[in-house]
């Protein structure tokens, strides 16, 4: 052993000892007890009276422990005092013991865990469990050591939910409805963009770009060049916009996967067509367009001087023309009237000037619920694709079906005394008689820490409320075990499914209601829950 070789913080040796295993490269080398050497066999009395304290390490060490293996002996004397492979006493205490003569580690002829008790684990118990891990190895042959070995590509197909109990659920079917709904408002003619950006507002990309496309979408709007290359990478071929105007350094990476961006800097345009020219082919754009709101964009009445600096450029295709509404969504309509008027006077400055403006699209998902004289060629559908409206002003004209639930099962139940706390700070206190349940989702998965005591879930049909700060990886809920006339009475189990949002039954969660209490958007909420949970598509 060198020198030079890093220190073993996790064992806490201060370097590596012989035939040290790191956790990273064990997958396919782990040993496996076999199954004829099952923990729990009754102590045997023979062995060695001379052993030190040296042969007890030993049997912990990697080397002792792989080594009872290759002598082809019975593993179960390590642990609960069977005859060992050489014949010696047990490390636990067997007949002989090492540390006192004829007295076994821990006493008498007991074994180490006290009495006539065998091993706390049932062989029964160890052997089921192993049966179901056995399907995981690489192969049934086992090495010379004795070890199976697991296979990656098993492991991977242990699927998300079971290796944590939370997950986002996404109706499919909802988001096919919710396209379908959008439709109808347009006119035969009128092209559907669905917009995808942050990984689908948190439903997933992919599945929901799949989904919209077959139900009546024909473009796809991402917000970078990353989202849109993603979305290529899984075979989906439709036309897909970036909203914004990316990096020049990107440009190869637009004209290889063909993603059409956003422009709006002279830069970015001659440097995009630098390279579409050098390549010999053509770099087609969208132009953005500022009529009000100042994120992006060339100014409204400005649109013909700039096309002047970028028009001579031959690798250059106008394929569109776009702007976005910032108050589509609200009850005073003026400043939407004012956006309007000016997106209409630029596009038709353009066509004035003998440019064709392409696929000219303005509208949002609540411009195009409420205001049919913007749906222009195209329209573009955000939030309502995901059941969600954009504010109350379209309730009344859109029937939307929510595509996502956020589901969890506990992972641990307690009664706690009356005044026990509960969670960091102690700031939730007991009243008593309420049992209280552990599910494994915290703000890290979107459930954000300012929703503490302020939100509840979904147990068996009922809401319970969330006790307690929400940790970042885990929250607590309690469920009032007293019983009121005649309502039923719940008693959750670990493992148990609970709803955090969601319906269920005539109990209903909802991301707009999260939002209201935190004070913030329902798109928010969404894309929150999409980070980190894993989703599953029905």
């Amino acid at each position: 052993m060198t020198n030079e070789e890093p220190l073993n913080g996790f064992t806490g040796f201060a370097r590596r000892k012989p035939g040290f295993v790191p956790a990273s490269v064990s997958v396919g080398r782990t040993p496996v007890t076999p199954a004829s050497s099952a923990i729990g066999a009754r102590s045997a009395a023979a062995g060695q009276s001379a052993a030190t304290a040296q042969s007890t390490e030993e049997a912990f060490s990697d080397q002792g422990y792989r080594g009872r293996f290759a002598q082809g002996g019975d593993v179960r004397s390590t642990f609960d005092g069977s005859s060992s492979a050489s014949g010696g006493g047990s490390a636990f205490g067997g007949g002989h013991s090492a540390s006192s003569g004829s007295q076994p580690m821990f006493g008498g002829n007991q074994s180490a865990f006290g009495g006539s008790q065998s091993y706390p684990f049932s062989p029964a118990s160890v052997n089921s469990v192993a049966k179901g891990a056995l399907k995981f190895a690489r192969d049934t042959e086992r090495d010379a050591a004795g070890a199976l070995h697991f296979d990656p590509e098993k492991l991977r197909t242990i699927p998300d939910v079971d290796r944590r109990w939370s997950w986002v659920e996404v109706d499919l079917s909802a988001i096919r409805h919710n396209v379908m709904e959008y439709r109808r408002r347009l006119a035969r003619s009128t092209r559907l963009m669905a917009i995808v950006k942050a990984d689908a507002y948190g439903h997933g990309a992919v599945q929901v770009a799949r989904t919209a496309l077959n139900s009546g979408a024909e473009w796809l709007g991402v917000a970078t060049v990353n989202e849109a290359i993603k979305l290529r990478e899984a075979l989906v071929n439709a036309p897909i916009l970036i909203l914004s105007e990316p990096p020049a350094t990107a440009a190869p990476l637009l004209l290889a996967y063909k993603i059409t961006p956003a422009v709006y800097t002279p830069e970015f345009a001659i440097a995009y067509a630098e390279t579409a020219d050098a390549f010999g082919i053509r770099a087609p754009y969208h132009l953005a367009v500022n009529t009000g709101m100042n994120r992006i964009g060339v100014r409204y009445d400005q649109v013909i001087e700039f096309m002047t600096q970028i028009g001579f450029h031959r690798a250059l295709e106008l394929t569109g023309v776009f702007t976005h509404f910032a108050t589509a969504d609200a009850a005073e309509t003026l400043d939407f009237q004012i956006q309007a008027k000016r997106f209409i006077e630029a596009v038709s400055a353009l066509r004035a000037s003998g440019i064709n403006p392409g696929i000219v699209h303005a509208a949002n998902t609540a411009a195009g619920a409420r205001f049919g004289d913007v749906h222009f060629d195209m329209t573009r559908l955000g939030i309502s694709l995901y059941g969600l409206h954009a504010s109350s002003e379209t309730y009344g004209l859109l029937d939307l079906r929510p595509a996502m639930s956020v589901h969890a099962r506990i992972t641990d139940t307690r009664t706690v005394a009356v005044g026990e706390g509960v969670s960091y700070g102690l700031e939730y206190r007991s009243p008593g008689s309420v049992k209280i349940c552990t599910i494994p989702v915290g703000y890290a998965d979107g459930l954000r820490h300012e929703l503490s005591g302020l939100t509840d879930v979904i147990v068996d049909g009922r809401r319970c409320r969330q006790v307690g700060q929400i940790c970042m990886d885990m929250c607590m809920f309690e469920v009032d075990m007293r019983i009121y006339g005649t309502r039923r009475r719940l008693d959750p189990q670990i493992g148990d499914e609970v709803l955090l949002v969601g319906r269920q039954g005539d109990a209903e969660i909802t991301l707009d209601e999260m939002a209201a209490t935190l004070g913030t958007i329902n798109y928010e909420m969404a894309c929150g829950f999409g980070l980190r949970l894993p989703k599953v598509y029905k």
